[in-house]
């Protein structure tokens, strides 16, 4: 039996499946509401100053002041999402962070971009379950418009994602992706 006495951001944390009548699930739903009050006021003001100041509120750490962020975002909970130094991201961005998202300095967020770290069961018994996995983004990355990366993906250091990739697989170093699913294109040299 699984231990539902740690609580379930924790649980979600370190990758563990939340079945759909896990007794904390309501916590989701609360927290989410919570970012969402956040998220509004987020995305309804022009000041960077206050971009960045509610986005460290709504993920709990500070975000540095060469972050530039277009809103609007969106995100789900916000406490597991960690961004470094000198990122840029881009209008109409979702990121689903239950499971984690990691993004380092120097990454470029392209419109419409959606880091998804979690998703479910294939199997129809168990298909409301919550299966979550980390996403990291690493240095220099850029990730094109419209781009899709599912749970559990790593993208590599000054790596490409090609605008409209859907990535369901690490993407090495130094490469470009691209395509449904992406597929390795080009080396960066």
């Amino acid at each position: 039996m699984k231990n539902i006495s740690r609580d379930i951001f924790s649980r979600l944390r370190s990758g563990e499946i939340i079945s759909a009548d896990d007794p904390q699930a309501y916590k989701m739903r609360e927290a989410s509401y919570a970012t969402k009050a956040l998220l509004l006021q987020m995305n309804n003001t022009p000041d960077p100053e206050t971009v960045r100041s509610l986005l460290s509120e709504i993920t709990g750490t500070e975000i540095d002041e060469s972050v530039a962020i277009f809103t609007p975002l969106y995100i789900n909970y916000g406490k597991h999402t960690r961004i470094g130094k000198n990122v840029f991201i881009n209008f109409d961005c979702t990121f689903l962070d239950l499971g984690g998202i990691t993004i380092e300095d120097n990454v470029l967020i392209a419109p419409k971009v959606s880091l998804l770290s979690e998703g479910h069961s294939l199997s129809p018994e168990s298909r409301q379950s919550l299966v979550p996995a980390h996403i990291h983004i690493k240095r220099n990355a850029w990730i094109g418009a419209g781009a899709i990366v599912l749970p559990g993906v790593t993208i590599g250091e000054n790596s490409v994602v090609a605008a409209g990739a859907v990535v369901s697989k690490d993407v090495p170093d130094n490469t470009i992706v691209g395509g449904v699913p992406a597929k390795i294109i080009k080396i960066v040299e």
